[in-house]
């Protein structure tokens, strides 16, 4: 950097500390300003680009004591004034501003690069003692000259349908490339309608690795089960006599085997029974089965059964199930 740019600039006003500040203070404003302007964390902003630039070139000068020591005396002699580079002055043959600082530099009129150069700061345009701000990085690149960390490629989506019993038990499909490749994909054990399975490695290729491939799992409905969450809801018709006098009947269940229910005494139409771990068995626990009662009416009536359910009725004259209909019913 040549020293008239030094003169220029105000490397305590850029971190914000006092032109006394210590060593750490100087460290302190540093950390707090790198942090929050780096690319890092400010994509496509050219603005806080810049001003990570200009503290971290700040930083270099103030943080070697050296560098600090020659830069304050610029300071004090020079000022902000600009100079022309070597020309004569009002007074007649008066050096130029290089001439005037050359020796405290090095010699040479174009002055001397701050320490950070291409050595001393890693490849995320940090110190070294900074490297820990964003988990470390390696050496290469010069302060200001932020060179982005490799990335991986983006994701790609797909989509397939797949059948009730394969989200229940799990199962593998093959999905075809337009180049013919079959990309493999295992549907877990479980899996709701709508979910996600991701395929590690199968996206858009890239400097840090290939993307992943984000699979939508869509599940045909079932003409008997319905999944609510974990649960399995299912209807099961009744007889009028199990349902009165109660009965113990055998439901099927996700497995292909049956398990048995009681139906209390008295079961009205549309109640459910709960039978504990029946329904879908997932890693984090076991739904339940939900079995609605249907208390099913006989379309067509023998002549003894209808003897009966007239014998019923006579026995029952009493009872009137719609007698507080109307009291329910007041506005």
């Amino acid at each position: 950097m040549a020293s008239q740019d030094w003169a220029e600039k105000d490397f305590y006003k850029i971190l914000g500390v006092s032109k006394d500040a210590s060593e750490a203070d100087i460290k302190k404003a540093y950390r707090k300003l790198a942090r929050k302007y780096h690319p890092d964390t400010n994509s496509g902003d050219p603005a806080a680009e810049k001003t990570f630039k200009d503290v971290s070139e700040a930083y270099s000068v103030l943080s070697s004591k050296d560098d600090r020591e020659q830069y304050d005396a610029i300071r004090a002699m020079g000022g902000g004034a600009r100079f022309s580079a070597g020309g004569s002055g009002a007074s007649g043959g008066s050096a130029g501003f290089e001439d005037v600082f050359g020796d405290l530099f090095g010699g040479g009129r174009g002055g001397r690069a701050p320490r950070g150069g291409s050595q001393g700061f890693n490849g995320q345009g940090l110190p070294p003692e900074f490297a820990d701000l964003f988990g470390g990085g390696g050496g290469g690149g010069g302060f200001g000259g932020y060179q982005p960390q490799p990335t991986k490629g983006a994701d790609r989506t797909a989509s397939t349908s797949i059948s009730f019993a394969g989200s229940i038990h799990g199962t593998k499909i093959g999905l075809r490339e337009p180049n013919g490749d079959v990309i493999d994909v295992r549907i877990p054990a479980g899996i709701k309608d709508g979910q996600k399975v991701r395929v590690k490695g199968k996206g858009q290729p890239g400097a840090a690795g290939a993307g992943d491939l984000m699979v939508t799992v869509n599940v045909k409905p079932h003409d008997f089960f319905v999944r609510d969450g974990n649960n399995i809801r299912i209807h099961v018709p009744v007889t009028f006599p199990e349902a009165a006098l109660g009965a113990n009947i055998d439901v099927p269940t996700l497995t292909g085997e049956t398990v048995k229910v009681r139906v209390p005494a008295g079961t009205p139409s549309g109640r459910t029974l709960r039978v504990k771990g029946a329904g879908v068995k997932t890693s984090k626990g076991d739904g339940d089965l939900l079995v609605t009662i249907d208390v099913a009416v006989p379309q067509k009536l023998s002549k003894e059964a209808e003897e009966a359910v007239r014998a019923f009725a006579a026995a029952t004259a009493d009872a009137d199930p719609r007698g507080a209909l109307k009291e329910k019913a007041k506005l």
